[in-house]
């Protein structure tokens, strides 16, 4: 093993963030040497105080193994982890295993390429997770909920504190049908066992599971649990707790949880002698934080984003407007809505909207729906089938590839992928044996194409498009009984 890879290892062993990882390899490229915090400000290209930062989590991080850390402060301090992480490297394998029994700290697979979408772009948020750390800090255990609308960015906020923290985790996905109370023990139930190493729990609770790992936790330290959008769960009605979450919990559990407001008789959270605190975003009292965040985000792109920042730059040059007036304009237009954005800003960047003024732009999220759907004029009846393979994709609700699309439809190969690649903005790409699978990307688009059974100019789309489904199972039902 190179040494390199011992790194990558040990990162991944005391749950180094991607950040983080990248620092500790960077600041040693080899065992007997190591760089200053200059060198590494100018090699990653961030500010001092970001590369302060970094170290002391990293510090924090092998304190738990390397206990002479905890005895050194200042410019040593980072020379003294070297040398640890060295006489490590140059041990037997046993023994290195042994002074690590907790196998691996980093993110589940099974989340990793959503959370690497939704973070890269991140900014801002603090006072969010300034609340749950004091909600950690003054509570022996509990649950804290994130509430916010769609594209308010809570499952951003979800991936961001996963990825700082390598959090055990679960990512609710209504439109992928990962969303049903037994997905989400399977998996954590996997997550738990393979980071702490317990046993005969294959076919145990959450509750029971919770228990084995508290036994495990060393002296102060915390077990965290992130489950993003509640909201999207399949559950069938009861008195039972969404996701079967225990109504009690161990000491030093927490879960972080996010979901859209809801109706009290639709909490679905129970608890006895457990604190419960809820964030919400559309709270009056956090429209300064989240203009703010909203801001720092549209510079950033403006600034920062290699794929649009010219053409943001572009199209401010040519209207002769200062970026701070873009960035006032487009924030109020955007309603604190960062899926909004998501949306916009790329089609600013493209000349979509080049002959459009910004007090021309739609008003919140549900409007610049319906504004690109009237601009693909998707209600002329020449344009039905772009219709039936969007509602097709509704219906199914969950990724399927063109070809079964097509066969549903009766349609040309080319003429559907056509139209799946014109909307591919609003899909989600998913391999799937092989296969690129698509579905609506966010619920948000998927609640305003539901919204369209309601109209009747669309109702009987909808209608055409069940039958045609009913029937393409029903002759696959056949050929497989005739196989």
């Amino acid at each position: 093993m190179t040494w390199q890879e011992f790194l990558n290892q040990q990162a991944n062993i005391q749950g180094l963030s991607v950040e983080e990882k990248t620092t500790l390899l960077t600041a040693l490229p080899h065992p007997d040497a190591q760089i200053n915090q200059t060198q590494l400000r100018l090699k990653l290209n961030i500010a001092e105080s970001t590369v302060k930062l970094r170290l002391q989590k990293i510090y924090e991080k092998f304190e738990t193994v390397y206990a002479k850390l905890r005895e050194k402060d200042g410019a040593g301090k980072f020379e003294k982890l070297r040398t640890c992480l060295k006489q490590q490297y140059h041990q037997p394998q046993s023994e290195a295993t042994v002074k690590n029994p907790i196998s691996d700290k980093s993110i589940s697979p099974e989340f990793q390429s959503l959370i690497t979408e939704k973070t890269q772009s991140f900014c801002g948020r603090g006072f969010v997770f300034a609340a749950f750390q004091n909600f950690t800090n003054t509570n022996k255990k509990g649950y804290f909920t994130v509430i916010g609308d769609a594209g308010m960015g809570k499952s951003t906020i979800a991936a961001k504190y996963v990825s700082e923290n390598n959090a055990i985790c679960y990512f609710n996905v209504l439109v992928d049908g990962r969303n049903r109370p037994e997905l989400f023990l399977e998996s954590i139930r996997k997550q738990l066992i393979n980071r702490y190493q317990i046993t005969n729990v294959e076919n145990a609770d959450l509750s029971t599971l919770l228990v084995k790992v508290t036994e495990k936790l060393s002296e102060n330290e915390k077990l965290i649990i992130v489950v993003d959008a509640l909201d999207e769960v399949n559950q069938e009605p009861g008195p039972e707790n969404i996701l079967y979450l225990p109504k009690t919990l161990p000491d030093n559990v927490y879960f972080l949880l996010t979901r859209r407001r809801y109706e009290p008789s639709k909490k679905r959270l129970y608890t006895e002698g457990v604190k419960q605190e809820e964030l919400d975003l559309t709270d009056k009292k956090y429209d300064a934080e989240n203009a703010k965040d909203i801001q720092e985000y549209i510079r950033f792109c403006l600034e920062n984003d290699p794929e649009h920042k010219n053409g943001l730059q572009n199209w401010i040059s040519n209207r002769k407007i200062t970026p701070d007036d873009f960035v006032q304009k487009l924030a109020d237009k955007s309603e604190n809505n960062f899926m909004y954005l998501r949306y916009v800003l790329p089609a600013i960047a493209e000349g979509d909207y080049d002959d459009v003024n910004l007090t021309q732009l739609p008003q919140g999220l549900q409007n610049y729906y319906q504004t690109h759907w009237d601009r693909m004029k998707m209600n002329d009846s020449s344009k039905e089938m772009k219709v039936m393979i969007l509602f097709t994709l509704v219906e199914i609700a969950t990724p399927i590839p063109c070809e079964m699309i097509f066969n549903i439809l009766h349609q040309d190969e080319y003429v559907v992928q056509d139209v799946l690649d014109e909307w591919i903005e609003y899909l989600r790409t998913s391999n799937i044996d092989g296969d690129i699978c698509y579905s609506i990307y966010h619920a948000s688009f998927l609640d305003f194409l539901k919204a369209k059974r309601e109209l009747q100019a669309t109702r009987k789309l909808f209608k055409e498009v069940n039958q045609r489904i009913a029937d393409y199972l029903e002759q696959d039902e056949d050929d497989n009984e005739t196989n």
